[in-house]
Parts: structure tokens; C-alpha cells; sequence
């Protein structure tokens, strides 16, 4: 459509949704003549997202165009904390932070300045790895980034390795669905309509989650599991697999190592047994393995949440075993769907630039901010540098009372790059202006299906906000860093972000995707997607191990792109075979905490926010309920509390106030506030992140935060 002077009256724009989420959405931008987004909308020809944006960014415009935006540079004229800032020039904010990077390093050493960032944009420019590069060539601390799926990551593929596993599209040819920690209709709600489809051809949908989620509720079977006990639930399926001769004897003896011992193993891990600890009734748990083995093909979805507790790796392991004990992986729809991220041929390395880290550099994992910035270092200099990008750490990591007094310290330079005020930011001396996804060029993988999506910038940028590339190569200029990485425009990052020669990669070029805006990897359709229908495993063997060699030879490590160590010393070997390992705060781990703090406290994602994201807005706040503690109706009658109630939430590591929320949804014993909520919005300036615990999983340095006992009581 055009005026009569020929100018357009609105384009459509290719974007893709940034969020850290496994669906990563194709959208359509709408651009007035004027240059203003006026529509953001799902691509009704994406398979996968079918023209629907969930309730996190439906209204993403609200996002592009608050007026609540960080839109300049600022500097600190307050106390920390006070939120009092003046504009001021990038110029001047870059060489602030150039001479006070330089001070400190000179003083101090270079690993006295610590970078602090995760997923706040999911791009490969702009996303995890985008700072990796200056900060390896500053020699600044390492900061290792185990959020979430590092435990999982690391158990699966020392099962199976860095296999996509299922194609999610696949699932309509399941007919036996089985989620494990995933509350699929507000974490991963694309996924939710190929389950719905199998249910409607006689599909059985079970979920395995403590709480009765959207997703529980909306399934055939709900088994309410007590926190951290997964690993006794998997293990007895096996028990039951094996002990009844439901095994692919077939698919055992060809494709997988280590069946004897396995067996043996799990012969020890009874339904009875594994009643006691989950609270499973035995037949339950022996009716769930009968269906899951006999309904062919059967597929497990596990969620982020199944790692978060002492032995989530081990979890992970005896999940990924069950689809080589039953030949699940014989037939599209059938096998274990974790990350289908392994199957994009990412070149992680020209974003990460390993090489430019000096050897021996100290690590820090982010998990342990608060305690660093308290001076508990397992080494080196104190931080006297922060910079924190793509993150809010004051709601995301735990700690929280030791993190703030840090971050309330003089001695401590802290620069924030963000849209928004967020808690971190407004303990910033330096804060800069970054970019929407609307704002920036980009170029995505997802680790929810098998689609590379190209996000156009849409719109110029608003104010003087930039790009986290751009604001890098100013950053890098300022301290004369002049490494060919540093001088790489947005367009030549893009043209390395794939290996372009990988198979997956055929027929696939920047270009084709610019015009596109999406496309499919090149791997079987859905229809067909069976790649391990036949072994071909990416691990040693080649097979599904039971008996894991990389355990074995302490070959095992962090993925790549999450930067970071181990808290495994390589080399050093592991038990090879899953077991299980109990929740370290409970009743029978120990009984004088649990009758100091008798309930588990369980934080999982929001359905309105993702992370800390979308917080600020009063919408999602409002969609949230943000800031409830849901009770169960006779745990809240014991402690006097009725609906509505302000209840202070507590244990030894901190405490927070939120309002009550009696249901039945949840088991006596289990209390539950979403994560996110920003503390600047709390009851009483503190979030559930103050009593979450910084102790570390089995594998992978995944956290624990489902292993958190708490009391609760009237505010």
C-alpha cells in the first residue's frame, strides 16, 4: 500500500522472539511509513509457532516503547541503591569505564573485574557469548554461567551425547507422552498443541511435577512426586522394565553398552523403595513403567527443573537410560526430548575466542556472586570490577543479602547494561543503553525445535541505546583493545555464527534466511525423524551406555558455549552407572533442619515473566500474581494463615514477604513461589532469591534450588 507521494504506509518485518525459551517464535513486525512499530505478531507459516506469540511477549510493543526505557548513558549522583542518575555522553561513559577498568587492573590485576551476564537476549550476536571475547583479552575473572541445563546437559550426553534426540514435531506420532518437570503450558507452550494432537489419537499424557501445573492438570495422569526424588522414580521404572522382561532385547543387544551392569544396579531400586522416598504409591510406579514400556513409541520431555536439586545429573542419566531399555528410539515420537540445540552447528568458538583466555585465569561461578563480592574468593584479587549485561542478578542469583551489601560497597565499580532500571542496574555507577530485539540485527538457533530464524532490525534505535555487539567494540576501542574480533561488524558476525558447510546447514545461507526469514535444518521431516532408529549415538561407543565411558574416564565437562570449569577435575572418574542421590535439605537428610523449616520450598518459572524479564511491566505483574506463596489449605490452617495474607517466608540463609495463596495444587509439606519478581516491587525488599541455596548439583554445577527448606509464618 502506498500514499500519493509514493511513500509506503507500513512494511512487514522478519524478527524473531530473543527470550530465552525453547519455542523462539518467527514474528511479524509491522513498521508504519514513519518508521514506528505498530504490530509484533507469530508467523502463521512457521510450523512451529503458527502465527501465536505467548503472554510474555504478545504485547512486546509495550516492551520496545515504555517510558520506563534506559535510553542514555548515565552516572551514578546518589548513594547505590537511591536510583539517582545523570545523563551523560558514550563518549564519557566509555572512557569511565576504560580508566576505571585500567585503575583497577594496574592496582589489583586484571581478575579483580568480573563480567556478570546470562540469556536476557537469546541471539548468537547479542546473546551468551557476545562479551566473551573482551573480557578474555582484559584477563578478567571467568565467570562461569551454570543457570540452568548444565547438569542435565552434562548427564545426557555422557548417556547419549550431543544427540538432538526427538524432533518436538514428532511428538504427534507419540503414544505414550511423558513430561518430567516441564510445565510445558507456560514455559514451552508451542510444544503443547503437537501433544494435544497425539492425546486426540489416544496418546496417554502423564506428567511427573509435584505441583498440579497448567500442564498437570491438563493431562491424563498427574503423579505428584515429592521435590527432589525424581532419580527413585526413574530408577524404579527400570527396576520394573527390566525385573517384568518389558525390555527391547533386540535394541539392548545392538545399541546400547553396559545392560548387565545396569541391571544390577537397579535391582536394588524397588517400587517399594522408591515409595518411601517419592511417595509414589509402589503400584502407581510400577503401572506408570508397564504403559511407558508397552505403548510404543514413547517419549520423555524433561524440563529445566528436573536438574535442581543434589542429584539432578544422576536424574537425568536414569531418564535418558529408559528409551534404550524399551526401543523407544526405533520410531518417530519416541525417545527423550531435552535440548534439540545440539543438532544447530553453531560456531560457538568466533564468539567465545577461547584461545584469547590466558591459562590458569580464576573462575567464578555466578551462583557465588554474593560471596565473591563479600571477599570469600577461592583465590586472587577482591572484585573491584563488575559489569553486568543480558542479566539481573539481584532476582536471579541466590544469596541475595550478601550480594546487595557487595554491591552497595564504594570500593566496587559496577557498569549495567539494560532497557530497563532494574534491580542490579540501580546499583550501577555506569549505566548503558542496550537495545530490544526490535532495535538490533540477529540470528538464532532455539533449543526447542529444528528451525534458524534471522531477526531483521525492525525499527532504528530508540534514544541512544545500542546493540550489545556495538557497545562491546566501543568498549573494546576505549581500551585500545584492536584485535581483528573487536573490528567485526554485526554482518560479518553473522556470516560466522554457522558452520555453513555442516549437512544440517545444506541449503541454508544467510541470505536465503534474510529473505525467508526462517527455515528447517536439513534433517528428516517429523514424519521420519528417527535418528538413533538404528544406535548411531554420538557417544564413544556409538551406542545408548548404560555404563557411561566419558564417566568412566572423567572425560565430562560444561558445555562449551556456558564458559566455565567443572567442578569435576577432568580425568578424574565417576561412578559410570546412575544412582541416586536424595535432596540435601530434608527430613531424612537432616532432621533437625527439616524440624527447624519443615517446608519445601519449590520457585518455579512464571508464567507471565521469563526470568526477571518482563517484571517491570504491570500487565505480566498483574497475569502473574507476582509475589504469592502458594499453601496448601491445611499447612496454612496449622500456622494461621488465611488467604490473602502477607506471610514471611524464612531459613537460616535470609527471608522474603509475599502474599498467601491456598491451594490444593500443591502437596502438604510444599510451598511455592514463582521466580522473577523484582525486589524493588517486594513487600519487603527482598525475594525468594535470599533463602535459595548456592550449593551446587552432582554434575555440571547445576543449582539446587529445589533443595530448599523454609518456615512460614504470619507477617
Amino acid at each position: 500500500m502506498t500514499t500519493t507521494d509514493d511513500r509506503p504506509t507500513s512494511t512487514t518485518v522478519r524478527a524473531a522472539c530473543p527470550q530465552d525459551c525453547p519455542d523462539t517464535c518467527a514474528m511479524l513486525v509491522t513498521v508504519d511509513g514513519d518508521g514506528k512499530a505498530t504490530s509484533v505478531v507469530g508467523d502463521p507459516d512457521h510450523p512451529y509457532t503458527n502465527g501465536g506469540l505467548c503472554v510474555k511477549v504478545n504485547n512486546y510493543l509495550d516492551r520496545v516503547y515504555d517510558p520506563g526505557r534506559v535510553l542514555f548513558p548515565m552516572r551514578r549522583t546518589g548513594p547505590k541503591g537511591s536510583g539517582r542518575f545523570e545523563r551523560i555522553t558514550w563518549d564519557d561513559a566509555v572512557t569511565e569505564i576504560a580508566t576505571r577498568f585500567k585503575a583497577i587492573a594496574d592496582e589489583h590485576g586484571p581478575e579483580a573485574i568480573m563480567p556478570v551476564s546470562y540469556l536476557g537476549t537469546q541471539g548468537i550476536l547479542n546473546g551468551l557469548n557476545v562479551g566473551d571475547p573482551f573480557f578474555a583479552k582484559l584477563g578478567a575473572t571467568v565467570a562461569e554461567r551454570t543457570y540452568c541445563d548444565s547438569g542435565s546437559c552434562t548427564a545426557y550426553a555422557m548417556t547419549i551425547g550431543d544427540t538432538a534426540g526427538v524432533d518436538p514435531e514428532s511428538l504427534v506420532h507419540s503414544t505414550f507422552i511423558l513430561v518430567w518437570a516441564c510445565n510445558i503450558m507456560s514455559t514451552n507452550l508451542h510444544l503443547w498443541p503437537y501433544i494435544a494432537k497425539a492425546k486426540k489419537n489416544g496418546a496417554k499424557v502423564v506428567v511427573v511435577d509435584p505441583i498440579r501445573t497448567r500442564t498437570a492438570a491438563a493431562a491424563d495422569q498427574h503423579i505428584a512426586i515429592r521435590p527432589g526424588t525424581d532419580g527413585a522414580l526413574a530408577l524404579a521404572m527400570a527396576h520394573v522394565i527390566i525385573a517384568e522382561g518389558l525390555t527391547d532385547d533386540d535394541y539392548i543387544a545392538n545399541h546400547t553398552v553396559g545392560y548387565d551392569e545396569f541391571a544390577e544396579r537397579v535391582s536394588r531400586y524397588t517400587p517399594e523403595w522408591a515409595e518411601t522416598e517419592t511417595g509414589v504409591p509402589a503400584d502407581t510406579i510400577r503401572t506408570l513403567a508397564r504403559e511407558y514400556a508397552g505403548a510404543q513409541p514413547s517419549v520423555i520431555r524433561i524440563g529445566v527443573a528436573v536438574e535442581r536439586h543434589a542429584g539432578g545429573g544422576q536424574t537425568v542419566r536414569a531418564l535418558s537410560c529408559l528409551p534404550g531399555l524399551v526401543g523407544a528410539w526405533r520410531k518417530p515420537g519416541g525417545g527423550i526430548l531435552q535440548l534439540p540445540l545440539w543438532a544447530f552447528p553453531v560456531n560457538w568458538g568466533a564468539f567465545m575466542h577461547p584461545e584469547m583466555l590466558t591459562p590458569g585465569t580464576r573462575v567464578i561461578n555466578q551462583y557465588r556472586l554474593g560471596a565473591a563480592l563479600a571477599g570469600d574468593l577461592p583465590a586472587g584479587p577482591p572484585i573491584k570490577g563488575l559489569m553486568v549485561y543480558n542479566s539481573n542478578p539481584v532476582v536471579t542469583t541466590p544469596d541475595q543479602d550478601r550480594l546487595i551489601k557487595g554491591l552497595e560497597s564504594e570500593d566496587l565499580f559496577t557498569v549495567v547494561s539494560e532497557q530497563f532500571m532494574t534491580d542490579t542496574a540501580e546499583y550501577a555507577d555506569i549505566v548503558l543503553p542496550a537495545t530490544t530485539q526490535l532495535e538490533q540485527d540477529d540470528i538464532m538457533f532455539s533449543w526447542g525445535h529444528l528451525y534458524v530464524t534471522y531477526n531483521h532490525q525492525s525499527i532504528e534505535p530508540l534514544g541512544e541505546a545500542v546493540p550489545n555487539t556495538e557497545m562491546f567494540r566501543r568498549l573494546a576501542a576505549a581500551m585500545g583493545f584492536d584485535d581483528p574480533v573487536f573490528q567485526r561488524t554485526d554482518e560479518e558476525m553473522i556470516a560466522e555464527a554457522f558452520d555453513w558447510s555442516h549437512p544440517h546447514m545444506e541449503g541454508i545461507t544467510v541470505e536465503s534466511l534474510k529473505e525467508q526469514g526462517w527455515q528447517r535444518l536439513n534433517v528428516a521431516p517429523p514424519e521420519a525423524y528417527a535418528p538413533h532408529a538404528e544406535g548411531n549415538f554420538p557417544t564413544p561407543s556409538g551406542k545408548a551406555e548404560f555404563v557411561s565411558a566419558a564417566a568412566a574416564g572423567g572425560n565430562f565437562v560444561v558445555p562449551l558455549f556456558r564458559q566455565g570449569s567443572n567442578d569435576h577435575q577432568p580425568g578424574q572418574p565417576v561412578d559410570p552407572l546412575p544412582h541416586y542421590i536424595p535432596p540435601r535439605e530434608s527430613a531424612a537428610a537432616d532432621p533437625e533442619l527439616a524440624a527447624r523449616y519443615p517446608l519445601n520450598l519449590l520457585t518455579p518459572k512464571s508464567h507471565a515473566f521469563l526470568n526477571s524479564s518482563f517484571a517491570s511491566h504491570e500487565f505480566h505483574r498483574r497475569v502473574a500474581n507476582e509475589h504469592t506463596l502458594i499453601v496448601h489449605p491445611d499447612d496454612a490452617a496449622a500456622r494461621g494463615i488465611t488467604e490473602g495474607s502477607p506471610v514471611r517466608v524464612f531459613n537460616d540463609r535470609g527471608e522474603f514477604t509475599v502474599v498467601a495463596s491456598l491451594q490444593d495444587t500443591v502437596p502438604l509439606g510444599v510451598v511455592v513461589s514463582p521466580m522473577g519478581g523484582w525486589r524493588k516491587n517486594s513487600k519487603a525488599g527482598a525475594t525468594l532469591a535470599a533463602v535459595n541455596p548456592t550449593v551446587f548439583g552432582d554434575l555440571g554445577n547445576a543449582p539446587t534450588f529445589s533443595d530448599t527448606l523454609v518456615e512460614v509464618e504470619t507477617a
